[in-house]
């Protein structure tokens, strides 16, 4: 486990440094609260690259050959954090290739999923507090039971391991337990923008959209 994660994180740091600084924002909230569907609309209209963690993870779990693709499958089966080290390593190559292929024309990014612990917050600060602007938490607010109504009906359809009743608790009491003390670490800094999610998409991206233009 720890060459795996020690080769990924090489990976990513050997890489030359870009000058301009990639614009972060963070994108949180429970499983099911609709940061996917509103990460779309940010990109289409105000031209953020959206890099979801969660994908990430997926994406290297099941790239054949991986040393850590093992390790980050038995956490998210388990509903657990996966270490890290392994979570920055592939946000910063993520970010770095986006800008190196379009020449820093692309250089603001929707973090989805992330920092999801204490541990994450520590270890993002750590290892890119200094490299990149982050700008403030953009946080979907969503009641359980709505996001377990809609996490059970996407997982008619998602195909994804844990869009089951059993992972989704474990995911709830993830993130109650451990996201919201992050979320609430933000907000003490005046970095927390709170988007009531328990509305049809569009009446959220309006909500979403009003923080954005502020800030554009």
């Amino acid at each position: 486990m720890r060459r795996g994660v020690t080769s990924l994180i090489k990976l990513s740091y050997s890489m030359s440094f870009i000058a301009v600084k990639p614009r972060v924002v963070f994108v949180l909230g429970g499983p099911g609260a609709g940061k996917g569907t509103q990460c779309s609309k940010i990109v289409d209209k105000y031209g953020y690259v959206h890099l979801s963690a969660g994908e990430l993870l997926r994406k290297e779990k099941n790239t054949p050959g991986s040393e850590v693709g093992q390790l980050i499958s038995d956490y998210i089966k388990e509903g657990k954090i996966v270490p890290v080290k392994i979570t920055c390593g592939l946000l910063e190559k993520a970010m770095n290739d986006v800008m190196r292929e379009t020449n820093n024309a692309k250089n603001k990014f929707l973090v989805d999923g992330f920092p999801r612990n204490q541990d994450n917050l520590e270890g993002w600060n750590a290892a890119m507090d200094d490299k990149v602007d982050m700008q403030f938490v953009l946080y979907f607010d969503c009641p359980e039971e709505v996001c377990t109504r809609r996490i059970l009906e996407r997982g008619k359809t998602s195909g994804r391991t844990d869009d089951n009743i059993e992972s989704l608790r474990k995911r709830f009491n993830t993130f109650v337990n451990e996201t919201k003390p992050v979320i609430q670490h933000y907000s003490n800094l005046d970095k927390v923008r709170r988007i009531d999610a328990d509305n049809a998409p569009n009446a959220v991206f309006q909500s979403t959209s009003e923080v954005f233009d502020q800030i554009m």
